[in-house]
């Protein structure tokens, strides 16, 4: 990939059980490195993914076993591409679906404030100059109320994500609930019947169960 002052994606995947998946990206150094995943679907309760982050040299970065979730940022000390790995080999049946949002920006764009427009800049300048303005200056302040959009929808796809984890979780203990109330009627219907047919063969002589008990309590 080339390179570029500022990235950012976000993704879905799925991750089979027993696999990993991983991501390149390039990045320079004193760039930051801002990374957000969370599981938001898995099966049977395990909402959890390992997790780490490689830099160029190979060296290890970030290194998290099975977590739900988690947000990092680091300033990239190398040159090349970062290697993003979500690993799912300690499940043997269960996929995990995991969101996450890569942003790539330089510490300058960060530390730098949109809004302070320092009027003491304009000292010795006459209306008419003042009104003079570049149009680097407008696409420099159009940049930035980009910039800040950008974080908005940051936050926004984060919640939407939120939302995915929580209505996968409550449709599967739905599912579960269910299942294991059809179980539970089923046995009790069939413990029932079992407790009806036993009861009317006590007072049924040609009933093949009162002869069991009948033999059975007479070898007693």
């Amino acid at each position: 990939m080339n390179h570029v002052d500022s990235l950012e994606k976000e993704m879905t995947v799925s991750i089979d059980p027993r696999r990993e998946e991983c991501f390149y990206e390039n990045v320079k150094t004193g760039q930051v490195i801002d990374i957000e995943y969370q599981v938001i679907d898995g099966g049977q309760g395990e909402i959890d993914i390992s997790f780490h982050l490689a830099a160029p040299s190979g060296r290890i970065v970030i290194s998290e076993t099975k977590k739900p979730e988690n947000a990092h940022r680091i300033e990239a000390t190398e040159d090349g591409d970062y290697r993003m790995c979500w690993d799912n080999t300690f499940s043997n049946f269960n996929s995990k679906t995991v969101f996450f949002e890569l942003i790539i920006e330089s510490e300058d764009d960060e530390d730098r404030d949109p809004w302070d427009l320092d009027l003491e800049n304009f000292d010795g300048f006459n209306p008419e100059e003042l009104y003079d303005m570049k149009i680097q200056d407008i696409q420099d302040a159009v940049g930035r109320v980009r910039s800040h959009l950008a974080k908005v929808r940051h936050i926004q796809d984060t919640l939407r994500a939120f939302e995915a984890r929580d209505r996968n979780i409550a449709e599967s203990n739905f599912v579960r609930v269910n299942y294991w109330s059809i179980v539970q009627i089923c046995v009790m219907l069939i413990v029932g019947l079992i407790q009806v047919i036993m009861l009317r063969s006590l007072f049924d002589d040609k009933s093949r169960v009162h002869r069991f008990w009948k033999n059975t309590l007479g070898l007693r």
